[in-house]
C-alpha cells in the first residue's frame, strides 16, 4: 500500500512491452515510482530503483528489451508536454539529479541543456579545482607551441635529448611524452 503525499498525482507508466509484464508500474508528479498488481493504493509498492550516472532509474527486464528507464524522463513525459521536437533533453532545474519532482524538471534543447550544465554547482566547483590545480602545479600544463616542439623533437631521428631530459626540460613526466608521441594526448596538434 502506498502512502499518498498531498497533491501527488500518479499516472500509469507505459513502455514497450508493458502489457507483457507481471506487474504494472506508475510514476507520480513527485518523482516516485511504484509497481502494483491490481490497484496502486491497495497493493502498490514503492520502488527505489538504481542510480545510473547520478540519475534514478528502473531496470525492468522487459520481453525483447532490457533497457533502463530514467525516472526523470518519464516524469517529464507524463507531466510536461514537449514544447517542440528540438526539446529532447530533460534538465533538473535545481541541478539535483535525484529530485525528480515535476516542478523541478523541464524539457530543453541541446543548447539550453549545455548552458544549464555550465551553471551547475558541480561544474563550477570542477572548473575552480582545475584553475587551482593549474595555478599551484608547476609544469603540468603544456602550451600548443610546446607540444609542437616536443613532437618535432621526438620524431627527429637525430634527436639529442632523451625522454628523461625532455621531461625535465618541459616539467612533465616521461609517460606524458610517450602519450604525446603515441597520440593518446594532444592528438589534435601536428
Amino acid at each position: 500500500m502506498i502512502k499518498k503525499i498531498p497533491g501527488e498525482v500518479w499516472k500509469p507508466l507505459q513502455f514497450s512491452g508493458w502489457k507483457d509484464m507481471r506487474k504494472q508500474y506508475a510514476i507520480s508528479n513527485q518523482g516516485r515510482a511504484c509497481s502494483y498488481t491490481e490497484s496502486l493504493m491497495e497493493d502498490g509498492q514503492l520502488l527505489n530503483g538504481s542510480i545510473t550516472t547520478g540519475y534514478r532509474t528502473l531496470n525492468l527486464h522487459r520481453p525483447g528489451n532490457k533497457g533502463t528507464i530514467y525516472i526523470h524522463r518519464e516524469v517529464a513525459r507524463l507531466f510536461h508536454p514537449k514544447p517542440s521536437s528540438r526539446h529532447r533533453f530533460v534538465i533538473h532545474i535545481n541541478h539535483n539529479k535525484l529530485d525528480n519532482s515535476a516542478r523541478n524538471l523541464r524539457w530543453a534543447t541541446l543548447e539550453e541543456m549545455s548552458a544549464h550544465q555550465q551553471l551547475s554547482p558541480d561544474k563550477i566547483a570542477y572548473k575552480q579545482r582545475q584553475r587551482e590545480k593549474a595555478a599551484h602545479s608547476k609544469g603540468l600544463k603544456l602550451t600548443v607551441s610546446q607540444v609542437k616542439r616536443i613532437k618535432a623533437t621526438l620524431s627527429d631521428p637525430k634527436r639529442k635529448y632523451t625522454y628523461r631530459q625532455l621531461a625535465d626540460k618541459y616539467g612533465v613526466s616521461e609517460m606524458t611524452l610517450y602519450r604525446i608521441r603515441s597520440g593518446e594526448n594532444w592528438s589534435g596538434v601536428q
